[in-house]
């Protein structure tokens, strides 16, 4: 086992730091942890306008349209707001004025994604006749799009400034309008590159790039238990060595996981069933199915630090329980610590790719439907997955089992653990005790 964490940290760990760290990946993820007040409300507008409650849909059947606008206008227009927030973020990052980043980066996004549809006749209350956008453009569908014309856009912004390609004007301007005088070349550049992609070659830049990754897609977030093992051992190993694991992975599988949740949602809100989504192991499968308590299922490791014998064990058990509850694990996995601890490493790498096991055949089974919203990670784990599954009384039920699972699997290697600390901590009291003797 030292071997192997010797080997990982010399010549693995310096890799991943490297792409953890990167630009673009950091502006992506970044961008897109942005977006997530409009996610998590648009969800809890899913939530309710599906409750589990008899007479409920035919009771709202009336304004339903209406009551589903907030849904629309936050998660059915996602990649709109990812163009913006991503390029924003890149542009911060080369020290170029953010904000024009981010007008320029939805510029493109909308230009290369989005094609007017031209309506010829009325349809008396339907549609009157005129060019409209398609709001479906602006979905999850076209995430993928959106981060990379953001890319590009700002990429073009970036360099026309350092070239000296843009209009400067004297320094008594103000700096709003000279920044915005700054961006009028870019501007021209970016309309031109997209209008002649999209619209006078015909290439459709979003649909390449989502074909692209479809396959690496439906690997890690589809319904694949191969996948789903790998994405976990990926994030459990990157803690071992004290890295956070969803800070390295989530510039490489925050996109497919945004994307994954809000197919869903989508899919949801028009059939109603969350047994029929598309989509099974999304982030929030892992957040209450499988991280309960934070990554390693660590609140296990919480409520048996309570019951130990050991001093320093019980006092962290008690510092650590509050944070587990809402699914924050720093204080315990630092603190105990279990980063390169050769104990208790193996089942906080083990321990949440068991439960993905088991969670994965109680949702294929049936037993348990998929996610349908995007809830805050610090809700609690059964209220989580109950809200998460459309009010699943056996989803909550999965979480509590795998709690109770993870509490057996932590346990051994805990009394293990324990006996070696009850030793350190009789030879301390021993050495104090003569200390005093001496003195």
């Amino acid at each position: 086992m030292t071997k192997i964490m010797g080997f990982l940290e010399k010549y693995f760990l310096p890799v991943a730091d490297k792409i953890g760290k990167q630009r673009h990946l950091m502006a992506i993820r970044n961008g897109l942890i942005s977006t997530l007040p409009l996610t998590v409300v648009g969800s809890i507008f899913v939530i309710f306008l599906n409750l589990p409650i008899e007479g409920y849909e035919e009771m709202i059947s009336s304004i339903r349209p209406t009551l589903d606008i907030p849904f629309r206008f936050t998660v059915g227009v996602m990649a709109l707001y990812a163009a913006f927030s991503v390029g924003h973020f890149l542009g911060e990052s080369y020290k170029v004025d953010p904000l024009s980043s981010g007008l320029l980066s939805t510029l493109g996004f909308l230009i290369s994604v989005v094609v007017p549809t031209q309506v010829a006749d009325d349809v008396e209350g339907v549609i009157n006749a005129g060019r409209y956008l398609t709001i479906a453009d602006l979905s999850s569908t076209s995430l993928f799009g959106a981060i990379v014309t953001a890319i590009i856009s700002v990429e073009i912004y970036r360099i026309l400034l350092q070239k000296n390609i843009t209009i400067k004007m004297p320094s008594s301007v103000p700096p709003a309008v000279s920044k915005s005088f700054a961006a009028l070349i870019p501007t021209a550049v970016i309309i031109l590159l997209f209008w002649g992609i999209r619209h006078g070659l015909h290439f459709d830049i979003n649909s390449t790039v989502t074909l692209a990754v479809s396959p690496l897609k439906k690997l890690l977030v589809g319904n694949s238990l191969i996948g789903g093992i790998i994405t976990v051992f990926l994030i459990q190993l990157f803690w071992s060595f004290g890295i956070h694991g969803e800070a390295v992975l989530g510039p490489i599988i925050r996109p497919m996981w945004d994307s994954a949740i809000l197919e869903n949602m989508e899919a949801f809100d028009h059939i109603g069933n969350a047994h029929e989504l598309p989509n099974l192991f999304t982030e929030q499968f892992l957040q209450w199915f499988v991280q309960i308590g934070g990554s390693g299922t660590t609140l296990a490791l919480a409520i048996l630090f309570l019951t130990s014998r050991v001093k320093f064990l019980k006092q962290m058990g008690k510092l650590t329980i509050v944070p587990g509850i809402f699914n924050i694990n720093e204080p315990i996995v630092f603190g105990t610590p279990i980063v390169m601890n050769p104990i208790l490493i193996i089942p906080f790498i083990f321990t949440p790719i068991i439960l993905t096991i088991v969670s994965y055949i109680a949702t294929i089974t049936g037993l348990v439907p998929m996610m349908m919203a995007k809830l805050p990670f610090t809700m609690v784990g059964p209220v989580g997955s109950l809200m998460s599954t459309n009010w699943s009384i056996p989803a909550a039920i999965l979480t509590i089992v795998n709690f109770v699972l993870s509490l057996a699997i932590y346990y051994p290697f805990f009394k293990i653990f324990e006996k070696q600390q009850l030793e350190i901590e009789a030879k301390n009291e021993e050495a104090i005790a003569d200390t005093v003797v001496e003195a």
